[in-house]
């Protein structure tokens, strides 16, 4: 599904990434993900109908509470997966979805929960919390995904990473998807972190002092990253498009 786009303002939280549902045929020999789904789904020669979420924009400000937009979820062959959380912006724990949005910055604000409303396996975790420090009192937490949560703020000038995304070769080659956006950064100069592999904020910053979120990656459901930086009309990334891929055996 559609990625979270990130909040805004203060070190925002990253933006949680979509729903990732995967169930893979038994005449299918690829490696498939931690996630696969032990029931293949089964189809006849027919019309289907297929929805690409679409991802969340990012919050906007220049009001101090101003969260990404949740994505929009995918579906195709009777399985739905539920667009990714948007990030929280200050103080604010963000938005709930297939994975949840990181915490908005200033205080111990936690992030949102993932997997909502829930399928099993999991289609996504929650995001991660924000922190105060005397180094940088705003810095966000990192959105959630698909095969984990959006990390906490530990430490150091930056925000916090988002969550890893799920490995898969469906499409014929080994990629990441549903990675978390990472959390902004305020009161300083340092680089937000980036969500890993790529699959979430591929300028590979959640945010800096006054600068715009990263956006997440396209066809990946990836969350967008949080901004930094005081009111003022800096604007949260916006969450990547989700993306259907269906896999079957010709002859």
């Amino acid at each position: 599904a559609g990625g979270g786009g990130g909040g805004s303002i203060c070190g925002a939280g990253g933006g949680g990434a979509g729903g990732f549902r995967e169930f893979k045929g038994p005449a299918q020999s690829y490696t498939a993900s931690p996630l696969n789904g032990s029931t293949p789904v089964t189809v006849t020669a027919q019309a289907y109908p297929i929805v690409v979420g679409a991802g969340g924009a990012g919050g906007i400000g220049p009001s101090n509470s101003d969260p990404g937009c949740n994505g929009s979820p995918a579906s195709g062959l009777g399985i739905t997966s539920t667009g990714g959380g948007g990030g929280g912006a200050f103080q604010n724990s963000g938005q709930t979805g297939g994975s949840g949005g990181g915490g908005g910055g200033r205080g111990s604000t936690p992030g949102s929960a993932g997997n909502t409303p829930p399928v099993s396996p999991s289609q996504g975790n929650g995001g991660g919390q924000s922190t105060t420090s005397p180094v940088n009192p705003d810095r966000g937490g990192g959105g959630g995904a698909a095969t984990g949560g959006g990390r906490d703020v530990l430490g150091g000038s930056k925000g916090a990473q988002g969550g890893d995304g799920a490995i898969t070769s469906i499409s014929g080659s080994a990629v990441q998807r549903s990675g978390g956006g990472g959390g902004g950064f305020d009161n300083g100069s340092g680089t937000g972190c980036q969500s890993l592999g790529g699959a979430g904020n591929p300028s590979g910053k959640g945010g800096v002092t006054d600068i715009n979120g990263g956006n997440g990656n396209t066809n990946t459901g990836g969350g967008g990253g949080g901004s930094g930086g005081a009111p003022g009309g800096v604007i949260g990334g916006t969450g990547g498009s989700g993306v259907v891929i269906i896999r079957y055996k010709f002859q």
